[in-house]
């Protein structure tokens, strides 16, 4: 049965991470999540630990692990000890246990484009190195791991510019299906990958509505 299998989510208390949580609970899965942050679901198979994954001291026992996924993140001076090296300590102690069936990494479009703040870029840069890194590891065990790496989600803190008119026009501009997913559709993602698949390991994933494919090519008598 589903809550016989464990789904360990790191920053589940509010966006992406909170709607991963959900999507599993309602696919009848037992949740287990951390986030530095008090516990936002209420449901009979979600288990909440509030630490920082950055004190790697304060990191929970957590035995026989199946899914993990880890989402925890942050866009500030912190990005390299938070979004990267917190992300490996939590691999290496949660991931590597012989229930594994399924890692995923929520990275960034940002990983592949270099298109916002360099650490931060670089932090999500280096999760697509350490994924097909953790690939081959888990592999022993029969298990997969990929990052799922979104451009644009509609959250909370992307307010900022979803709600500025001039700013989200020029953020459309670029992006070919014109709009941002919403956080379900990211936790689909998150599913598929991790539940769904069983055969592709050790991949990138950018689901980012077009944006990092868009282009404009130049050249004489071409139609724009």
């Amino acid at each position: 049965m589903n809550q016989d299998i464990k789904v360990l989510i790191t920053g589940s208390s509010q966006g992406i991470g909170k709607a991963i949580a959900e999507h599993f609970l309602e696919m009848g899965y037992s949740v287990i999540g951390i986030d530095r942050q008090g516990q936002s679901i209420d449901h009979c198979r979600y288990t909440h630990h509030q630490c920082d994954i950055s004190k790697y001291e304060s990191l929970p026992e957590i035995e026989d692990v199946g899914i993990l996924i880890n989402n925890a993140g942050t866009q500030n001076e912190n990005d390299i000890e938070v979004n990267l090296k917190a992300l490996i300590k939590v691999t290496e102690k949660y991931g590597m246990q012989k229930h594994i069936r399924s890692i995923l990494n929520i990275g960034s479009a940002s990983g592949h484009t270099g298109s916002e703040f360099p650490e931060y870029c670089a932090s999500k840069g280096g999760i697509v190195a350490y994924t097909k890194n953790v690939a081959l590891r888990v592999a022993a065990f029969g298990a997969t791991c990929n990052s799922l790496d979104p451009g644009g989600v509609l959250t909370p803190l992307n307010d900022c510019v979803v709600n500025d008119p001039e700013l989200w026009n020029e953020i459309m501009q670029q992006t070919p299906l014109k709009r941002w997913a919403t956080t379900k559709e990211i936790a689909q993602w998150a599913y598929f990958l991790t539940v769904t698949n069983t055969f592709c390991t050790g991949q990138s994933i950018v689901v980012d509505g077009g944006e990092s494919i868009n282009f404009h090519f130049v050249w004489p008598n071409l139609e724009h």
